[in-house]
């Protein structure tokens, strides 16, 4: 007779050809972010489906979070089943959002093709084919294990690629992530099937706006010119900044090996006039620019003081200002969250550690994330620490052209999380 594990492992090989149009299905509601297509419809999708398993769902609209509008507004899905006993519970939480698709496309971006054991498409990889693969495991799980002490919940929520304030923030919130309610969460995020993923460094985003005074082009010394303010700025972070956050190396196990030291992004940067609307062919007016703005995204260390990474930008805007004349600037914080990382024998990690090891043959590598993902709000607003992010996926792939998952990769993640539920919601002898 077969041991449960082999049966939940055969099972959910036998329905790969379901995971498959799962995954595809979920490529195919182009949920773009920003603005937010698309995200009532994917979570109506979802919910259907997993009320026919029993669960009881909730579909939530974060109202008033960033970017949430009659347009644009920003649904959630929660799903609940109890089992057959009180218990603990094991949440698997993925975002339905997906960045801009950008160029170079040799797939149609929202077309899911399967070709070689891949599965093409915006979202494939970050992170349609974790949540599909957490809803199979589940599902398998439950009808083969119908017993199972606790609870299991899966919610599918919006933002995370802007900052998860109109998703998980939202739920934490509200209580949805706190310990009373919610014992152990996995994130499917797409960091490689046999990496368990612990955390993630921390991250400051703000805003640098230098100012002029507005002048006739052809006479720039009638005015002041706020982009070459700016410019200032840029050499003294390319001369000072860049190279100290070069030297500075963390003990957390962040990949890649790039990531293990402080960066800086310049994210967006604008001077002048407004950029025109699509299809004017006009010429620009001759302005000295009086305004020059600049977003920066600054990703830093465990060891690092979150009150250093501002002052650092601070104090290198005065000192640009003691060495120019007129120079005038504002520093908007825009958001910031430290960094976070599990214990590594935290109860979900040793669960999942466990099943990596009996899917695969060999123990897990433990990794931190160079980004944030929505560990950050179910630590600092849930208060729930025994989080971990585990999916299937190459980190790699995300946002590019040609995104894609490995269905092979899928399939073996999937009986990965049924394990590891196995473990925490009917622990074997």
């Amino acid at each position: 007779m077969l041991k449960i594990e082999e049966k939940l492992r055969k099972e959910i090989e036998a329905r790969r050809g379901e995971l498959v149009a799962l995954t595809q299905d979920l490529i195919r509601m182009p949920t773009l972010n920003p603005p937010g297509h698309g995200y009532l419809e994917i979570c109506e999708y979802l919910d259907k489906r997993l009320a026919k398993k029993g669960f009881e769902t909730e579909l939530i609209r974060a109202f008033g979070t960033p970017g949430d509008s009659e347009k644009y507004p920003r649904w959630n899905l929660v799903a609940r089943r109890e089992g057959s006993n009180s218990g603990e519970c094991v949440h698997f939480n993925s975002h339905i959002d997906v960045v801009e698709v950008g160029n170079g496309w040799s797939f149609d971006p929202f077309g899911g093709e399967l070709k070689d054991g891949k599965i093409y498409g915006r979202g494939s990889c970050d992170m349609k084919g974790g949540l599909a693969a957490s809803i199979i495991a589940v599902e398998v799980f439950i009808d083969l294990v119908p017993n199972y002490v606790g609870a299991i919940e899966i919610s599918a929520t919006a933002d995370e690629e802007t900052g998860g304030f109109g998703g998980v923030a939202y739920l934490a919130e509200k209580g949805y992530f706190s310990p009373e309610k919610v014992q152990h969460v996995i994130i499917p995020e797409p960091l490689n099937k046999d990496r368990i993923c612990l955390g993630h460094r921390g991250v400051w985003w703000a805003q640098i706006e230098t100012k002029g005074h507005i002048a006739h082009g052809s006479m720039p010394f009638l005015g002041d010119c706020a982009v070459r303010h700016m410019g200032a700025v840029l050499e003294e972070m390319e001369e000072n900044l860049f190279p100290a956050l070069a030297k500075r190396k963390t003990d957390m196990p962040v990949v890649p090996e790039g990531a293990k030291q402080s960066t800086l992004n310049i994210n967006s940067f604008h001077g002048g006039l407004s950029e025109p609307e699509d299809g004017f062919d006009g010429f620009p007016a001759a302005i000295v620019p009086d305004s020059c703005k600049m977003i920066i995204d600054r990703r830093y260390l465990i060891e690092e003081n979150p009150e250093d990474v501002r002052d650092e930008v601070v104090d290198l805007l005065e000192k640009v200002k003691k060495s120019r004349d007129k120079f005038e600037y504002e520093l908007h914080e825009m958001w910031q969250v430290p960094p976070t990382m599990t214990e590594k024998n935290a109860p979900v990690v040793s669960a999942v550690a466990k099943a990596i090891g009996e899917v695969f043959g060999r123990e897990p590598q433990y990794v931190v994330s160079p980004g944030t993902y929505d560990q950050k709000h179910i630590d600092r607003i849930g208060r729930m620490k025994n989080c971990i992010a585990y999916g299937p996926g190459i980190l790699d792939l995300a946002h590019q052209p040609d995104e894609y998952v490995g269905v092979n990769d899928m399939v073996e993640s999937a009986q990965v999380m049924a394990l590891s539920m196995l473990d925490l919601l009917a622990p074997r002898e």
